[in-house]
């Protein structure tokens, strides 16, 4: 059973947005977070409790965590073998812009141009009043983005299923050294998060999308957390012209994992990927409008579609950034 913490603990005080929950098992509303995690009150309707443990709101639903059980094995197993994470604190400092271990820096500086494009040119439209934005972090990690947001004075919450002390939710504990304000940290599944509605201002997928079992459900979880005129944010996820692409991809992935893990790493049946043609029956669906933003990743990046036309391979994703209003 887990352990509940105080909220003013050894480590310092949380930084709580004035947020109101609801049971990620049931939907039942609960209360004030600071109130819940600080008594780790029991919901009345189905006895799930939500705890405050490492610094972490444990809010995955009990069926949510057996769902997940393999899945977290597999993909922590994979995360592990691939050198992510670091001991080095000025590690996390660097991100999203350098990889100061050098094991992954070309993807890292991809994250990194990603974010550059989304604070300079896309964050701005939303900050003119100057008041501080309540932001979900979605698929947060080690909770780097939450980090340069709350240095820009918002107020993020850090989504994610991954704990891991190098590569999870646990690594924040490196940002909040060095912040006067934490930011909440919630274990919790993309589509039953453990929000009361209409409370944040931003929902940002952060590289995270794609392993969405469900596109409508879970954007219809994000929109419903959102306040009026809120906007979803999806970065860093593959899009494809067309749906067949994609799949080619997933496949030649799966074959990949399998040779080198001995497991496919699909557990849990992700989506992976988007593509044109469900970004418009998205929106539909939705009743949003997407605009597109189109970073400019280098010219190495840029030819990649002509060398692979030219090697007779599949055509390769595209890293848009979407904004759904």
């Amino acid at each position: 059973m887990a352990t509940s913490f105080s909220l003013k603990s050894e480590s310092g005080s949380l930084n709580l947005p004035v947020l109101k929950l609801r049971c990620p098992s049931c939907a039942a509303e609960l209360g004030n977070m600071d109130e819940i995690l600080t008594e780790a009150k029991a919901c009345r309707s189905c006895g799930n409790r939500i705890t405050l443990t490492d610094g972490i709101a444990r809010a995955l639903s009990p069926e949510g965590r057996k769902r997940y059980t393999r899945f977290l094995d597999e993909y922590s197993k994979i995360r592990h073998a691939e050198g992510r994470g670091s001991e080095n604190p000025g590690y996390y400092m660097a991100l999203p812009y350098r990889d100061l271990s050098g094991k992954h820096a070309e993807q890292w500086a991809i994250r990194g141009e990603s974010y550059r494009y989304f604070q300079e040119r896309i964050l701005p439209q939303f900050e003119k009043d100057k008041s501080p934005l309540d932001i979900l972090d979605l698929g947060a990690g080690n909770g780097w983005m939450s980090y340069r947001l709350a240095l820009r004075k918002h107020r993020p919450v850090a989504i994610d299923i991954l704990t891991d002390p190098l590569d999870g939710l646990g690594a924040a504990r490196h940002y909040h050294a060095l912040l006067d304000e934490r930011f909440p940290l919630v274990e919790a599944e993309f589509d039953r998060m453990p929000f009361s509605d209409s409370q944040f201002d931003l929902a940002i997928f952060n590289s995270s999308l794609h392993y969405s079992t469900n596109y409508h459900r879970t954007l219809k979880e994000a929109r419903r957390c959102l306040r009026p005129g809120g906007r979803i944010v999806i970065l860093d996820s593959p899009v494809y012209k067309k749906r067949e692409h994609g799949e080619r991809m997933l496949a030649e992935r799966h074959r990949e994992f399998q040779a080198r893990y001995g497991f496919r790493s699909d557990s849990i049946p992700s989506a992976e990927f988007l593509h044109e043609a469900a970004l418009e029956e998205l929106a539909d669906f939705l009743g949003v409008r997407w605009k597109i933003y189109k970073p400019w990743y280098g010219w190495k990046w840029f030819l990649r579609p002509w060398k692979a036309r030219l090697s007779g391979r599949r055509p390769p994703s595209r890293f848009w950034i979407l904004v759904g209003s």
